[in-house]
């Protein structure tokens, strides 16, 4: 491995067996023929396995932030472990320099009938602080963390918001060469995430390498160098975020399974088979969605409610509902559709997702929800989120 190369992931692969039994079984298969000197068969699927990560190569340089982004059940967990020597790969090999910080589940590498204070020394002792090192960054720790009320309390007692401020806490002040993030900064709340991510910035000043797992894109887009987008086990890199941001965004576009939707648990109105125009807009374009329903009984006054976000900006492009046009819109029992269409959206270049809800008068009870990611194609010679319509006039005075 070269001197300024932090991680090198080199062919690596790594399988699971689908079900609990079968691959108890096959573990069993694999220890007696290690026991008797016969080598496991990693290089092929057996019955009921499959590939989690198949055949991925990375090199990530010293200082170099890099977020794995991907489907659920695409590898990006498994990667990360691997990286982080909690598994190890079925073929190739990865090579990881310094001293390595991991938050990579909730309560890792805590004891949960000891306490905060008893945690925190033993959690440092395994990212390999000393004693010392420990005891002169201690009240720094528990200052980050913010648990100093419940220091002696054993970490059993601890909400999900609390390990993860502990955990992050011993980790940062590690001072690791490396350090891997996975979703668990979600857990927290907006303060303290706002918080690691300052002490991530700094940490990456002095040099300290990042590899994050996360769905946000907001977070991938304005912190990592360049991404790793997983599907089904393989990797593609890219090293422009925004460009694989669009493409981990087209993923949902190619598949329905980006579509969510939700019915409420009402018992009087069901929506089915939503319409929708398209799912790619150029700036001016209307985006026209219809809801067939079938009411039991009517619905009066509802109040529907659209929202459109941007994936690469946390802060919504726009969110109304039909109130803010002085719209009423009653449910007569029986069957109808609510049409719904989105003029003008002067939205340029960007991936956002379109969601809409209706809900009963006063909001009392919501009777639909439902998301979809859509791509707003940028016009030529412009930049920018919004696309400005202007008109230009030229005239001859002589």
């Amino acid at each position: 491995m070269r001197p300024d190369v932090s991680i090198e992931v080199d062919h690596v692969s790594k399988k699971y067996a689908r079900a609990l039994k079968q691959s108890m079984l096959y573990g069993l298969e694999d220890l007696s023929r290690n026991l008797l000197g016969i080598r496991s068969r990693h290089e092929t699927l057996r019955k009921h396995e499959f590939w989690a990560v198949d055949d991925v190569s990375l090199e990530i340089k010293r200082g170099e932030s890099v977020a794995l982004i991907g489907p659920n059940g695409s590898g990006k967990t498994t990667l990360l472990k691997m990286i982080n020597g909690i598994f190890w790969p079925d073929r190739g090999s990865i090579s990881v320099r310094g001293r390595v910080g991991a938050l990579i589940a909730v309560g890792a590498g805590f004891h949960p009938l000891l306490t905060g204070r008893e945690n925190i020394f033993i959690n440092g002792a395994i990212l390999g602080m000393s004693r010392a090192e420990l005891a002169a960054r201690f009240d720094a720790i528990v200052d980050f963390a913010q648990i100093g009320d419940f220091l002696d309390t054993p970490v059993k007692h601890y909400s999900s918001g609390m390990f993860v401020r502990l955990g992050f806490a011993v980790a940062a002040h590690s001072e690791p060469d490396v350090l891997l993030v996975d979703e668990v900064l979600a857990v927290g709340d907006r303060g303290f995430q706002t918080k690691c991510f300052k002490k991530m910035g700094e940490l990456r000043q002095r040099g300290t390498t990042f590899v994050v797992v996360s769905h946000n894109m907001h977070t991938v887009a304005g912190f990592v160098d360049w991404v790793a987008l997983l599907k089904n086990g393989k990797m593609k890199r890219y090293d422009d975020p925004f460009e694989g941001i669009g493409a981990y965004s087209k993923l949902f576009l190619e598949d329905d399974g980006g579509i969510e939707r939700l019915v409420s648990a009402g018992k009087f109105v069901e929506f089915s088979n939503v319409e929708l125009t398209q799912r790619e807009l150029m700036p001016g374009e209307a985006f026209s969605i219809v809801l067939p329903y079938d009411c039991k009984r009517a619905y009066d006054d509802i109040e529907v409610d659209i929202a459109i976000y941007d994936l690469r900006d946390p802060d919504l492009h726009y969110q109304g509902t039909n109130h803010a046009y002085d719209r009423r819109i009653d449910l007569k029992e029986g069957k109808g559709t609510l049409a719904i269409e989105i003029q003008n959206l002067q939205i340029n270049g960007s991936l956002g997702r379109i969601t809409v809800a209706v809900w009963s008068k006063n909001r009392t009870e919501q009777l639909f929800w439902w998301r979809v990611p859509v791509t707003f194609r940028g016009m030529p010679h412009s930049t920018g989120k919004n696309f400005v319509p202007i008109r230009f006039d030229v005239s001859s005075t002589t």
